[in-house]
């Protein structure tokens, strides 16, 4: 069986000060750090087969502190990388939503409305999805693969396995930092097991799950 083990990234400094980040950087804060190093103890009897990982900054710390000792390669692949949000990089929420009012609100309310100048459309992040869902199916026949991403990308991957449109891309729930998903192969078809857990973020529920990965 062919099973991922998806999370999004631990929180960053410009996660806090609500500035969207795409493909630009910005480092874990403490919180972030400690996120992951409860995720890494939740998988910690976890044998992956292999572990990807976005290139960005903030992905790969995550994955390092999730690998923990285990002596195998990230592997890094560009289409793990967050929706590419052009000159809005680096941007608060609020600026965003004062100088491009009719993007912002389709971003967010209406994705498949939603169209940039400067960066990607959910569409082409979808794309990427696609690619990279591919490359698992042709590389790895079954075992465990660790991917740590972005939660948009986590996004438009939940929505390709349930066949929805990117209409419905925000549908619940929302993709926390260090949330973990768990999809099968089942006959050819992507399977969602599980879906943005962070248990393992909650001290008196840190050991459950660990089960997750037998």
């Amino acid at each position: 069986m062919l099973k991922l083990f998806v999370t999004r990234h631990g929180e960053t400094v410009w996660n806090t000060e609500k500035r969207l980040q795409g493909w630009k950087d910005s480092d874990l804060t403490a919180k972030g750090m400690a996120n992951a190093e409860s995720l890494a103890s939740r998988l910690k009897e976890v044998e992956f087969a292999a572990i990807y990982s976005s290139p960005s900054i903030r992905t790969v710390r995550t994955t390092e502190i999730i690998k923990g000792e285990r002596e195998q390669e990230i592997l890094t692949d560009e289409n793990l990388r967050e929706i590419h949000l052009g000159n809005w990089e680096g941007q608060t929420y609020d600026v965003l939503e004062k100088q491009h009012p009719a993007e912002f609100h389709a971003f967010w309310n209406t994705p498949h409305l939603y169209t940039s100048n400067s960066g990607e459309s959910f569409y082409q992040l979808q794309e990427r999805v696609q690619e990279f869902l591919k490359r698992i199916k042709a590389e790895h026949a079954r075992g465990t693969i660790l991917v740590v991403t972005h939660s948009v990308f986590i996004k438009a991957l939940l929505a390709h396995c349930r066949s929805k449109s990117i209409e419905q891309l925000w549908d619940p729930p929302f993709i926390h930092d260090t949330s973990l998903t768990v999809i099968e192969m089942q006959d050819g078809v992507w399977e969602i097991k599980l879906e943005g857990d962070i248990s393992h973020r909650d001290k008196e529920n840190a050991r459950v799950g660990e089960t997750a990965g037998k």
